[in-house]
């Protein structure tokens, strides 16, 4: 490769928009990244405490956070992304759970976004191309 496409290909990869996906489901993170990664540079975390500090260290144009992980859950890792980011990041939370609560709970932390599990894979794309384009 010569180093004219090889500064080429580092300018665009440096300008493409950057998803935090943080979930532990090996399965839909392998969608999601699959889906994704196309056109966006996909960081993933594990858990809700690895997601805090990737979104500390990386900052993300979006956070995909899922609500029910280990060591931290979506909500608690929201509330932190909300209080320690001077410039909100976008969020988008997906869930299994059913409850009204969850989603107006969510909403008040300022969620841009909140997507039920089972989710059409064009529904998280049409959200995330809405949100960050």
């Amino acid at each position: 490769m010569s180093d004219q496409s090889q500064t080429e290909n580092e300018s665009v990869s440096s300008t493409q928009k950057r998803i935090l996906l943080v979930d532990d489901d090996t399965e839909i993170v392998e969608a999601i990244q699959y889906a994704l990664g196309k056109n966006y540079e996909v960081l993933v975390a594990r858990d809700g405490n690895e997601g805090l500090a990737l979104s500390e260290r990386e900052n993300p144009d979006l956070v995909i956070l899922d609500m029910m992980m280990p060591k931290r859950s979506g909500f608690l890792v929201l509330e932190k992304l909300r209080s320690s980011h001077s410039v909100p990041v976008r969020v988008i939370m997906i869930t299994a759970n059913e409850g009204s609560r969850h989603k107006a709970y969510a909403e008040m932390l300022g969620v841009d976004d909140y997507i039920r599990k089972p989710f059409a894979m064009d529904r998280l794309l049409d959200s995330v191309e809405r949100l960050i384009g």
